[in-house]
């Protein structure tokens, strides 16, 4: 990795791929993201993803349809926060503390909200720009077996971004698939994110975004992916729920932790 590489740059490089953005209008307002990290950036995070015991299992109910029959779970995950990463080998925790400061950035949610504009208008009004919002980035790792069925995320949420994260293009099947809602209540597939390297995709959530995963199958290794979710952060049951949850989740990774020791 170049040494130049500082968080400020980072950040803005990050922040530039946002503003790159393709746009698209159907069956919803979304974005697609092209080379969201520097190519040399992008290896790095490659080469220093956790091994698969550091990461724990979803909670909630992130972790609905995501267990197999023999009861392992399908979706795993780490909080790309500095306590949570902390139990990490010293060079991982130099690539992922970086990772998620820059994902955790000012510049960078200003970018989603300013380019994500018609879809939070939408939801949000005209005033869109004055709805506070939580960003909570955290690093997941899909095996076989793992799904997701059409859904629209919870209204907790205002933004919702995957970046991902394979080494190649052998399985830019397994995207994620977004559904147009008909008249009549039907919601068929209508385009799919290839899931190829350092690209992504983000969209407002709203009470048409409705979304999919087909099953990940035995061909595929691992399905890695970030997860950059921003909570609406309006009001002070909201704010205060927000934060508890951060430390809710510290609580129980430092459990964890402690049994493995």
């Amino acid at each position: 990795m170049k040494q130049s590489w500082s968080v400020k740059e980072l950040t803005e490089f990050v922040a530039d791929s946002v503003q790159n953005a393709r746009q698209g209008s159907a069956p919803f307002y979304h974005l697609q993201f092209d080379r969201v990290f520097p190519s040399d950036f992008y290896a790095e995070m490659l080469r220093t993803m956790p091994d698969d015991n550091d990461y724990r299992p979803m909670s909630g109910k992130s972790k609905m349809g995501s267990s197999r029959p023999d009861g392992k779970p399908t979706r795993t995950k780490i909080d790309l926060f500095p306590e949570y990463i902390r139990h990490l080998p010293a060079e991982k925790v130099a690539v992922w503390d970086v990772v998620g400061r820059v994902l955790r950035s000012e510049k960078v949610k200003s970018a989603l909200i300013q380019k994500l504009g018609p879809g939070l208008e939408e939801r949000f009004g005209k005033d869109f720009h004055g709805v506070g919002m939580y960003p909570v980035p955290i690093l997941t790792r899909d095996i076989p077996g793992y799904r997701v069925f059409k859904h629209t995320d919870s209204l907790w949420k205002g933004i919702t971004v995957q970046l991902y994260l394979p080494a190649d293009d052998s399985n830019r099947n397994v995207g994620t698939i977004f559904h147009e809602r008909l008249p009549d209540g039907t919601k068929p597939k209508r385009m799919r994110m290839p899931f190829a390297p350092n690209s992504g995709y983000a969209f407002a959530v709203w009470n048409d975004t409705w979304h999919s995963a087909d099953p990940v199958g035995p061909e595929v290794r691992t399905r890695d992916s970030i997860l950059l979710t921003y909570f609406v952060d309006r009001g002070i049951w909201r704010t205060l729920r927000n934060r508890a949850r951060r430390v809710g989740n510290f609580l129980l990774n430092e459990l964890r932790s402690l049994k493995r020791s």
